[in-house]
């Protein structure tokens, strides 16, 4: 079993594991509002301890299995209080080596580069360590926060993909952006 742990600079990243289940429940509880209109609908369980260690075991499984890597950012002077969720998804091998990324950050560090940061720091983790070839974001066109984050990090715009995730009980539209390994190693 493999275990990453990286940093950024203001940013420790943690991988996920059952044994975070309660900040990381504690993060989600605590921003279900704020971030309820650009996530998936989830039941309530999802926001307890108990609901995210089976999430955290889950992921560990994933990451095992090389199909996801999902970390959970810490600002090293509250290390026990997670911040931030980055996570590079749905990884195909073979010919396509790619994946998908998503990321939050708690809204008391909205506005303050913290989203672009982790951004970038997983995107350089995941060109560096899977030698992955392409990440890909998909964002919601009014979510103009995370737009910009992504932007700053390095990904471009390749498009729109209609009605492409059921966000919050709808179906939305969603831009398309990507981020490509320009390593001549790859």
């Amino acid at each position: 079993m493999r275990h990453f742990a990286f940093r950024s600079p203001r940013l420790a990243f943690l991988p996920a594991a059952p044994a975070l289940a309660r900040p990381v429940a504690a993060f989600y509880h605590r921003n279900r509002a704020a971030f309820a209109p650009f996530e998936a609908v989830r039941e309530d369980a999802y926001f307890t301890p108990a609901g995210q260690a089976e999430q955290l075991a889950a992921d560990l499984t994933q990451a095992e299995q090389d199909l996801r890597y999902r970390f959970y950012a810490v600002q090293p002077r509250h290390p026990g209080k997670v911040v931030g969720m980055f996570c590079l998804d749905c990884v195909i091998r073979g010919a396509f080596q790619s994946c998908f990324i998503s990321y939050k950050t708690d809204p008391t560090l909205w506005g303050q580069g913290y989203g672009t940061e982790g951004i970038r720091a997983l995107t350089d983790w995941g060109f560096a360590n899977l030698r992955l070839h392409r990440i890909e974001a998909n964002i919601m066109p009014r979510n103009l926060r995370s737009r910009r984050a992504a932007a700053k990090a390095g990904f471009r715009e390749e498009g729109l993909a209609r009605r492409y995730l059921k966000i919050n009980g709808v179906w939305e539209d969603h831009i398309h952006m990507v981020r490509l390994n320009e390593s001549p190693d790859l």
